[in-house]
């Protein structure tokens, strides 16, 4: 990093309260909104049967998930304290366990809103709008308000414990890397399994139920249904809650890392307040989402809200950095700003029902299933490469164009994540619209509510893709500030690609995305043999079909807990295992401590570039087929049940693990190869993490 720049921050004394105090308020601000919805009625005696079987299944996979990311934690635990020392472990615990609260609150008030919101479409949009979206709040408002509580925590509790001073600052930076560490693990976790679990039940229901049946969408015949609805929630909600909250505190951490350096502790502190403010900001331009007329399409009050947000940040981000630092911090703040509304507008674009993309995907479905996946795979790869031209100029603008060097990207990528409340009331509301158009079939709501439902479904679609984009990109962007700390803490100026064991590293950083995401589609294709397996087997029983005996739901949600549970340690071992095999690999050769340093450094080069490439991809290309699909369901090129119809739900079928397990599992998995890259070159070089 250039150690020339120097940047003035001036901070008042009582600057450290303020982070707690914007985190309190955000996450007080989310449980009385939460007391609200749940007083809201839950629907009739079937509908609440209903949500009570979701709620049931949620909770069990969480629990048995957890079991076995214990033992996972309880051996990198004793790692890290052996070779980092107490203040790492002990913070990597609280950040796993931080993750996972943040996870497990989005989908708890997720669960127990879906009937309400189904009970909700009956009386107005805007009611079935407002029901969805405000569950959604409660998950952003809980994400972003732990996630900062808990920095500040781990921080300021270790600097002011261990002295309050320079040496104490340097044990605190190293500290938020545990914390890091721990929120990045139980994200993979989460996301992985989540995405294992829905997409095994999502894919059954779909191909025996859609394509073999030709049955609706969540008709309660199909025994995959509660285990699909299930996914939605322990994917799109507990797994997607614990990976945007750990982008968010990852972010947070590697300003605070780089600002410390070139600021001291006003430097450390002054992200809290950025991160502090915006989430507030955030959460107040949700009070705008509000249907116009019964007709407005229910994505542009959504839209309007955002827009809402991001003026009231830049101002923001303008009055504090003139107040308290200067206009390169705010000009790079306002381009993180400027990249997430790109972002979403590329991903909008390519997902929508409205644009050409998903038409055309839709159109070369007329001629069966195989031009469907191919025009889809050509409109993924498309995106990628806009993606990714994105993320490049961002990063470029951020180290040049701001004059702070690696902190500059750094407060790129806290500007992008300062959206977070926001974008994460967006994406939850996804999965609780969906459930809500589930349990209204499964009941046999009133048409009007059915029919409303059905609209907000479409738009979760969009709102799920635009999370996805946001976190992916917000991933790349934080994971080149964390490279900063990489060459802060081995010393390192630059890598040479022109070395072989540089070129080596590079390599194998880039396979790796490759090894993971196969694991997981494989993963999810087993499972979902499974459940196949199993729904085939209960539509040989005549009365389920006929719909006078109830199917065996409980068999397909023990199937997708278990193929989920049982493909988790795989995956999560190669991506913590790799960068220590990489760094430490040379040293059994004979090779120097600065071989395995700088082969790092080009695996985790490798790394960022094949994850970014590859996660755009199959996000992008899973979300347009499932909107290719929607696009026909709606009536046009023949509707349900057409021949075109049939090859689009292939398409869905194949773009599910695409969109919501491989794709969006990369997000976490690249910020861990950063961070155990970056405790591997700590003990090579024999230095503190984030050295002050």
């Amino acid at each position: 990093m250039n150690q020339d720049i120097f940047l003035s921050i001036h901070l008042p004394e009582f600057s450290f309260i303020l982070p707690f105090a914007f985190a309190l308020l955000g996450i007080f601000y989310g449980a009385y909104l939460a007391r609200k919805i749940f007083k809201l009625s839950p629907g009739n005696e079937k509908m609440q049967k209903i949500s009570q079987a979701i709620q049931e299944g949620a909770d069990a996979y969480l629990k048995r998930q957890f079991k076995t990311i214990v033992v996972f934690a309880a051996v990198l635990f004793f790692g890290l304290l052996f070779f980092l020392g107490a203040p790492v472990a002990v913070a990597f615990i609280f950040g796993a366990l931080a993750s996972a609260l943040a996870g497990y609150i989005s989908m708890y008030v997720a669960v127990r809103t879906n009937s309400r919101a189904a009970q909700a479409s009956l009386v107005s949009m805007q009611d079935a709008l407002s029901v969805p979206f405000s569950g959604g709040v409660v998950s952003g408002a809980m994400i972003a308000g732990i996630g900062l509580l808990g920095v500040s925590a781990i921080f300021f509790g270790a600097f002011f414990l261990l002295g309050a001073n320079s040496a104490a600052l340097s044990e605190a930076a190293k500290a938020l890397i545990g914390f890091g560490f721990g929120a990045n693990l139980l994200a993979l976790f989460m996301r992985v399994g989540g995405g294992i679990y829905t997409k095994a039940a999502d894919v059954g229901a779909d191909l025996v139920g859609k394509v073999e049946k030709g049955i609706p969408e969540d008709d309660p015949r199909n025994p995959a249904t509660i285990a699909d609805n299930v996914g939605d929630n322990v994917g799109d909600c507990a797994g997607m809650g614990a990976d945007v909250f750990e982008s968010y505190t990852v972010t947070i951490i590697a300003a605070m890392v780089l600002g410390a350096t070139l600021a001291g502790l006003n430097g450390a502190i002054f992200p809290l307040l950025v991160a502090g403010g915006a989430f507030l900001l955030g959460l107040l331009s949700t009070f705008v989402v509000k249907i116009q007329r019964e007709d407005e399409h229910p994505f542009e009050p959504m839209k309007r809200g955002f827009l809402l947000s991001l003026f009231l940040q830049a101002a923001y981000f303008l009055a504090i950095s003139l107040w308290f630092a200067d206009l390169r911090v705010f000009f790079a703040l306002l381009l993180g700003l400027v990249v997430t509304q790109l972002i979403i507008a590329i991903t909008d674009y390519y997902t929508s029902t409205k644009n050409k993309p998903v038409q055309t995907i839709a159109v070369a479905a007329q001629s069966g299933a195989g031009t469907n996946l191919i025009s889809g795979l050509g409109v993924g790869m498309e995106s990628a490469v806009i993606g990714i031209v994105v993320v490049a100029l961002a990063v470029f603008a951020g180290f040049y164009g701001t004059y702070l060097g690696y902190l500059g990207i750094a407060l790129v990528g806290l500007g992008m994540l300062s959206t977070t409340a926001f974008i994460m009331a967006m994406d939850t509301f996804g999965p609780i619209a969906d459930n809500a158009g589930g349990i209204g079939e499964m009941s046999g709501i009133h048409p009007s509510g059915k029919k409303r439902m059905g609209r907000l479904d479409a738009v979760g679609n969009t709102t799920k893709a635009v999370t996805k984009g946001f976190a992916i990109s917000s991933a790349a962007v934080a994971a080149v500030a964390l490279f900063a700390t990489f060459f802060e803490t081995t010393g390192l100026t630059k890598i040479d690609i022109a070395i072989p064991a540089v070129f080596a590293g590079f390599l194998i950083g880039g396979a790796i995305p490759f090894i993971f995401s196969s694991l997981t589609m494989k993963a999810v294709g087993e499972a979902a043999n499974l459940v196949v397996s199993e729904v085939r087997r209960q539509f040989k029983d005549p009365a389920i079909m006929k719909g006078t005996k109830k199917p065996d739901y409980a068999a397909c949600v023990d199937i997708s807990t278990k193929a989920a549970i049982n493909s988790l340690m795989l995956p999560a071992a190669i991506v913590v295992l790799a960068p220590i095999a990489v760094g430490a690999g040379p040293l059994l050769f004979g090779a120097p401590p600065s071989f395995g340093l700088e082969a790092l450094g080009g695996f985790i080069a490798g790394a960022i570039l094949v994850s970014q490439l590859m996660a755009i991809f199959m996000a992008n290309a899973g979300a347009a087929w499932d909107n290719a699909k929607k696009f026909i369901e709606d009536g046009n090129l023949g509707g349900k049940g057409s021949e075109a119809h049939k090859a689009a739900v292939v398409g869905d079928t194949v773009g599910d693990p695409f969109k919501d397990t491989s794709g969006p599992a990369l997000n976490p998995m690249i910020k861990i190869l950063n961070i155990v890259s970056l405790m591997v070159a700590a003990v090579l070089a024999g230095k503190q993490i984030g050295a002050i």
